[in-house]
């Protein structure tokens, strides 16, 4: 027999079935029992997580530019990445950081943490805020093509209304930077 729920609105587990496993993502359908005691199944997409990192140098915030399969079009975004398996996301965001801008970080502070789509994935991404920024050579994996630029607040911004700037991390990061740019404190 299935768990009692431990709070009043939790759907309990019946069953689980793995459909899909790949490289990123894995997808499984559970069947549940709702508080109202009826089933209902649910479609739950596994992810290790990411990190994202919000790195300001001078008065220009570091961005990539990479073509996105699932949107048809490029788009405009912090450097950003997946965890490896059993990888800290503290790690994880430095190499990314290197990895997309070629750019290493003195210090690196988390501001916070949020799920990107939790009505049907588990993904989880930490934001991190790069400091004291010394430039290098870019080593993107060789997969992953992308541009990266310095841009302005004002750029960002224009981004955002024009939509090259459109997933929630970056836009997450360009409102953390308002926020640094009008109180000094994030």
């Amino acid at each position: 027999m299935a768990d009692q729920p431990n709070h009043p609105l939790e759907e309990v587990t019946l069953s689980t079935e793995t459909v899909y496993e790949g490289k990123i993502i894995t997808l499984q359908l559970e069947e549940v029992r709702l508080p109202n005691g009826q089933t209902a199944r649910r479609e739950i997409v596994r992810h290790p997580g990411a990190v994202g990192i919000l790195a300001v140098h001078g008065d220009r915030m570091l961005v990539v530019e990479q073509y996105r399969k699932p949107l048809g079009k490029s788009q405009v975004e912090i450097p950003a990445g997946k965890l490896e398996p059993g990888e800290d996301p503290r790690e994880a965001a430095r190499r990314e950081l290197e990895e997309e801008t070629g750019y290493a970080c003195g210090k690196l502070r988390h501001l916070l943490s949020f799920y990107t789509s939790p009505g049907f994935a588990d993904e989880i991404l930490h934001l991190y805020v790069a400091d004291d920024l010394l430039p290098g050579t870019a080593r993107p994996d060789e997969d992953e093509f992308l541009e990266c630029r310095a841009i302005t607040f004002e750029q960002a911004r224009q981004y955002i209304r024009e939509g090259r700037i459109s997933d929630a991390k970056t836009i997450t990061a360009v409102y953390a930077w308002q926020a640094r740019r009008l109180t000094g404190e994030f």
